[in-house]
């Protein structure tokens, strides 16, 4: 069960320094799957991905959980949360073969932004005039960094825009799990149920790796989505969503170095401009709803 643990500022820390390894691990992964979707089929990619994020994470945890590992309580959900994971994940490393990972992760920001609607919507949670204001604040952001009608616009963008909806309610999903199932076995899960699901396509459009540096780099996939989704599920049972939030906006700083070390990309203007709305706003919200919880 993932409940939270006692509110100490030693288990805050030990929150904060859970998810910037996170943040940190996402960048690496991400980075990683634009230099393979350069040579490789996007479909094995993200299969490959899987299938080692699931055998290392079985080979990691079986000694100490045991058959634990494998209890699950809502399988319906977890069934429908692997495959959410599956189609993110196909849709974020087919957008990288066009985009810089710098527009990638400036777009997934937005994700708070998304939560605050799609709670307004589905569980009918009032927003009031501030709240608005920072959502479409944010959404201009979006817009900049897009920058539609412009030279500067990939239609790969909208890729990343479908993924970051489906990872708000990802997230939304992965909250109601926390209550029921370990961290661990629900990310043996989101793995497993992918590397099921596309076995058949991966191995249809099957391309065998040339040398043992990109055979490496599928591991480093596998190792770094792996821990990354583990060390955010266990950040959540240290610290509150309110704590953690700011700290997930370091990512775009180890994506815009990842894409400058890797590809030598530098995020032009409209990036870094957007970005920091995207950013900005979404801090907001994160400030706002923890003032408000703590006045009520």
């Amino acid at each position: 069960m993932s409940q939270h643990l006692s509110d100490t500022a030693r288990n805050r820390q030990i929150g904060i320094a859970l998810v910037t390894a996170t943040t940190l691990m996402f960048a690496v992964l991400d980075t990683s799957a634009k230099w393979l979707v350069q040579s490789l089929p996007v479909l094995q990619v993200v299969w490959l991905r899987f299938l080692f994020h699931t055998i290392l994470t079985t080979a990691i945890f079986m000694p100490s959980m045991g058959a634990d590992l494998f209890k699950i309580q809502n399988p319906r959900l977890q069934l429908l949360r692997g495959v959410m994971l599956a189609l993110m994940t196909g849709l974020n490393f087919f957008a990288l073969q066009y985009l810089q990972l710098a527009e990638t992760s400036a777009v997934q920001f937005s994700v708070p932004i998304l939560i605050a609607l799609i709670s307004a919507w589905l569980l009918h949670e009032k927003l009031d005039a501030k709240r608005w204001m920072a959502i479409l604040i944010g959404f201009a952001g979006v817009l900049i960094i897009m920058r539609p009608g412009s030279q500067g616009f990939h239609p790969a963008i909208f890729l990343s825009v479908l993924n970051a909806l489906l990872y708000a309610a990802f997230n939304l999903m992965t909250r109601r799990l926390a209550s029921s199932d370990h961290p661990i076995s629900t990310q043996l899960a989101s793995a497993a149920v992918p590397t099921l699901l596309l076995a058949p396509f991966a191995l249809w459009y099957w391309q065998a790796p040339t040398d043992m540096l990109t055979w490496g780099v599928i591991l480093l996939t596998g190792l770094t989505g792996g821990l990354g989704h583990t060390a955010t599920a266990l950040a959540h049972r240290y610290a509150t969503a309110a704590v953690l939030g700011p700290f997930l906006y370091q990512q775009i700083i180890y994506m815009a170095l990842g894409g400058w070390l890797v590809f030598g990309q530098i995020p032009d203007a409209a990036v870094v401009v957007g970005a920091c709305v995207v950013v900005l706003s979404g801090l907001y919200l994160l400030w706002y709803e923890f003032r408000a919880r703590h006045s009520d």
